[in-house]
């Protein structure tokens, strides 16, 4: 299981598992409770890089960005992150290091 905390959208927390390169049980916390659900279904079991590719740069009314776009960050993250380095085993992670795996 894999959390991302997201920056500037009303989501909080952002879990998910990548097995091998196919996305599954993603689940946010907080943010709109329908719009949230319908992404973790629609995006469930499809290959890392599309979802990246569907959902990069979608934003939030004024916002510069949204809770789809950072599941896409969450995820660009995971794949350029060095694992030790992402890791913390307590608090919230610095906004340059946002995914904690688990």
């Amino acid at each position: 299981m894999t959390t991302y905390y997201p920056q500037g959208v009303c989501s909080k927390q952002i879990d998910f598992e990548v097995n091998g390169d196919l996305l599954h049980n993603v689940s946010f916390l907080n943010g709109c409770p329908g719009n949230l659900e319908a992404i973790g279904r629609l995006v469930e079991g499809r290959p890392v890089s599309e979802v990246i590719a569907i959902l990069k740069g979608i934003t939030c009314g004024r916002k510069a960005t949204s809770c789809p776009d950072q599941l896409a960050r969450a995820l660009e993250s995971l794949k350029t992150a060095d694992p030790l380095s992402a890791c913390q085993a307590a608090g919230r992670p610095a906004s340059q290091d946002n995914v904690f795996t688990i």
